[in-house]
């Protein structure tokens, strides 16, 4: 916006001093060729009225001693004719500072409509050659005479102090269009910052500036965000309050199955309850996830944290395995516990809807801990991706039978933007999915 304000202060100004040159130009030659046209008639009228051995000395008298006359001598039969400038005459070449002194001739031979011709000299120094008419007494004149008036006095007026002038005009003007479409973009780039980060799950609201219009967009945004995070307390208060309350009537159906004889509906019966237990535990993790209130930072090396958690993993008997580490420490500032919940997530989630083995790796980029979780599945595609990371996001029934509520992702997802990381679900190069988990790395560390 300041370019395009800029931009369009510095065509308008162009425009003007362009268009104000030309019609002073203009103006300028028409008054100067009527001017002069008139002069000359009247001075060839005076010279008319002079004897020629008088007309050199009141040539001198009248100019201050600066004009002259010049008489050239022309056989008996020879007369001067007045021709008219070509209508289409050719271009100057480049550069030539004598193309207005001849176009100023031209229009002068255009305006005086009588004998009278008016000639440029040629050479370094201008002359302005005027033909003078015959003396009264003259009736064949030997010589025809010209008044000779030299230009190399004339000089256009110093244009320094007019540019210079124009030029701190304009550049005031462009101080003030700066400062005015400051004004205007400071509180957009504001709100457009804000909403990076309100895309990246850390809100933060803005103080309304600027005119009355970027004021009331300022004001909306910061209600939307009350809105917002309104819906997401209401949201964590049922999510919470949702398994504490399935808590009593679980452990109450856990007790009855023990007392149940039939094995085959006892065996039914524990694949329900289990799977119900699954739920209730995503439910209070995601809460615990989304609630920033929970966490305990700390430092925490994630070469020995990543190999304790593929370790249990490997113990248990999974097909989970750590395939690349990276040889220099990489230390960041995370909670545990809510890390753990994220890789086991992720490699839950790898083992139920993709394919063994689950592969695990740890590496740096551009001053980021990467951690990969991938599978050998069918992955997601990329059009999914994004739903995937939803909460309640199921893509296909097995998600249904397993006892998930499509929370999985979503809680590592909000775990990740906790530590000020990210997220992404990629297509690892066999075709299975792969979760790529960034992280910044301690400075200091």
């Amino acid at each position: 916006m300041v370019l395009l304000t800029l931009g369009t202060i510095l065509l308008v100004q162009a425009a003007t001093f362009a268009s104000v040159s030309y019609y002073r130009k203009k103006y300028t030659e028409e008054v100067t060729v009527a001017f002069t046209a008139t002069t000359i008639r009247t001075l060839r009228a005076a010279l008319a009225k002079i004897p020629s051995e008088e007309r050199d000395e009141f040539v001198r008298q009248a100019s201050g001693n600066e004009w002259r006359l010049w008489a050239r001598s022309l056989p008996s039969n020879t007369s001067l004719e007045h021709r008219r400038p070509p209508r289409n005459p050719p271009p100057p070449p480049p550069g030539d500072i004598r193309h207005s002194l001849r176009t100023f001739v031209q229009a002068l031979n255009l305006r005086l409509d009588d004998d009278t011709r008016v000639a440029l000299s040629r050479g370094t120094e201008p002359r302005l050659y005027i033909s003078l008419p015959y003396p009264v007494e003259s009736a064949t004149p030997p010589n025809r005479e010209w008044l000779v008036i030299p230009l190399d006095r004339i000089a256009p007026p110093v244009a320094s102090p007019m540019i210079m002038v124009w030029l701190g005009g304009m550049g005031m003007l462009l101080l003030l269009a700066a400062a005015f479409s400051w004004h205007i973009t400071r509180p957009l780039t504001r709100l457009a910052k804000a909403a990076d980060q309100l895309a990246a799950g850390q809100p933060q609201r803005v103080s309304p500036s600027g005119p009355s219009e970027t004021r009331i967009l300022g004001e909306r945004f910061n209600a939307m965000l009350d809105t917002l995070a309104e819906s997401a307390a209401v949201q964590r208060t049922l999510l919470a309050g949702l398994p504490h309350d399935l808590k009593a009537p679980l452990s109450r159906m856990w007790l009855r199955i023990e007392m149940v004889e039939d094995t085959t509906f006892k065996d039914g019966m524990l694949k329900d309850v289990q799977d119900m237990q699954r739920m209730v535990n995503q439910f209070i993790g995601f809460v615990r996830g989304a609630d920033p209130g929970s966490y305990q930072f700390s430092s925490l090396s994630l070469n020995t944290w990543l190999d304790e958690q593929v370790a249990a993993w490997e113990s248990a008997g999974s097909p989970v395995k750590l395939v690349r580490m990276h040889t220099q420490t990489l230390t960041i500032n995370g909670d545990k516990m809510a890390l753990a919940r994220l890789l086991d997530n992720l490699i839950t989630n790898a083992l139920n809807h993709g394919q063994p083995p689950v592969e695990v790796a740890l590496q740096a980029d551009n001053g980021n801990a990467v951690i990969t979780v991938s599978d050998h599945g069918a992955g997601i595609s990329a059009e999914r991706r994004i739903e995937a990371l939803r909460p309640f996001s199921r893509l296909d029934d097995a998600r249904t039978r397993t006892g998930s509520v499509g929370l999985g992702l979503a809680l590592a997802d909000n775990i990740a933007r906790a530590h000020e990381g990210s997220l992404a679900l990629e297509t690892a190069s066999w075709g299975g999915l792969q979760v790529r988990l960034t992280l910044p790395v301690l400075e200091n560390a």
